[in-house]
């Protein structure tokens, strides 16, 4: 028997993790949590008959206890309940399907408990990854990724020959791309891009941030750093591939040439099962890739002057220390103004760089200090909106 607990049930990663249990022998979800959306929360609560739920947003968690009164599932609430769902004794697998730097304080604390943990918040390594790693190392968790990319990288790294010969045996990684909805536009075109075009995605159903992100290609930029602290890669082995069709998630180009890749439908529940399932795997239904209808594969290079956000990415990850932190909080920041109409799609780009350059890196920083200097960011674009406007 497995017991999960999904931080960030009520969204679109912790959604399909339940309607994957759902259909599982043996696995049992034990910790549900929201930030605030407890009408959802609530009917997953008596689905699943979890032992704790948690909501960040503490009128709500009131709310939802009342609602919950019925039943034995204990609502907890605020960022101290989020830690202890995340470290919840019953619970052996964690998987984090919150947005944002706010997954990084509840996965730390996953980690220090010797969880396994499904990584679906990419941020928790762009912004601490050196730390994250070594905690895990030292506290014997277990991290597998649930990216579709980081995904297919972990299982194309399963063919190496030889595990002590990694650093000799693998050449690089090779992360595929979508390109986004305005992949081949150019800069001038996207003047006046509004959010409901930039969230019509391609290939994937996936959150309005996420969404965004993958159009200004900070996602990629983001699982690139990613890559690098999960697979120990230096960011110069780390490459990007647009490939429109989202067959083929990623590859690994060993020393001797060979490429192994990882091909199947865009279908998130699949990386999510692995990840609970490891090493073993489960039969899957409904998500069969058909090679004589999904058309030709194809792979182009990404463009890095039109979507500076991936240049940005790399140029962050070689400096390291906290102005990784910086990048992904401008970012979220920045976001979060398009979405509310307050800046345009060009200028994401634009105010992170500025936050960016405006940074002095800490060197090697530490929890505190990464915490802090994404509050910095946040607030430095907030400022810098105000300049624009």
């Amino acid at each position: 028997m497995r017991h999960i607990t999904v931080l960030g049930a009520t969204g679109s990663i912790g959604v399909q993790t339940l309607e994957v249990i759902e259909k599982m022998e043996g696995v049992r979800a034990e910790g549900l949590s929201t930030y605030s959306k407890i009408e959802l929360l609530e009917q997953q609560a008596r689905k699943f008959r979890p032992k704790k739920v948690c909501v960040v947003s503490e009128p709500h968690a009131k709310e939802l206890k009342i609602k919950l009164a019925d039943t034995e599932v204990k609502v907890l609430s605020g960022s101290e309940g989020l830690v202890e769902l995340a470290e919840g004794e019953k619970s052996d697998t964690v998987i984090t399907g919150i947005v944002g730097i706010a997954g990084l304080v509840p996965t730390l604390a996953a980690v220090r408990a010797g969880k396994r943990i499904g990584l679906a918040n990419k941020e928790t390594l762009v912004t601490a990854g050196d730390i994250v790693m070594s905690e895990a190392k030292r506290c014997g968790a277990q991290i597998i990724p649930v990216d579709s990319e980081h995904s297919a990288i972990f299982q194309s790294l399963a063919a190496r020959v030889n595990p002590k010969e990694y650093d000799r045996e693998v050449s690089e990684i090779i992360l595929t791309a979508s390109g986004g909805p305005f992949f081949g536009h150019a800069r001038e075109s996207l003047l006046g891009v509004t959010k409901e075009q930039a969230l019509k995605h391609p290939n994937w159903s996936m959150g309005a941030k996420i969404t965004i992100d993958s159009a200004t290609l900070m996602n990629k930029g983001l699982e690139v750093l990613e890559a690098g602290h999960l697979f120990s890669m230096p960011l110069s082995r780390v490459k990007v591939l647009v490939h429109r069709q989202s067959i083929v998630h990623s590859m690994v180009r060993f020393c001797d040439n060979a490429v192994i890749a990882q091909l199947g439908a865009p279908d998130m529940k699949l990386p999510i099962q692995y990840a609970i399932t490891y090493p073993a795997r489960m039969e899957m239904t409904g998500n069969e890739l058909d090679f004589l209808s999904c058309g030709p594969l194809t792979f182009e290079e990404a463009d890095t002057e039109t979507f500076r956000c991936l240049s940005l990415a790399y140029q962050a990850g070689n400096i390291g220390g906290t102005m990784p932190t910086v990048l992904n909080g401008a970012n979220e920041e920045a976001v979060s103004l398009f979405l509310n109409d307050k800046i345009e799609f060009l200028e994401i780009a634009e105010v992170v760089e500025q936050a960016m350059d405006a940074h002095k890196t800490i060197a090697s920083p530490s929890a505190r200090d990464i915490l802090e200097a994404d509050l910095w960011a946040r607030e430095y674009v907030r400022g810098a909106l105000h300049k624009i406007k």
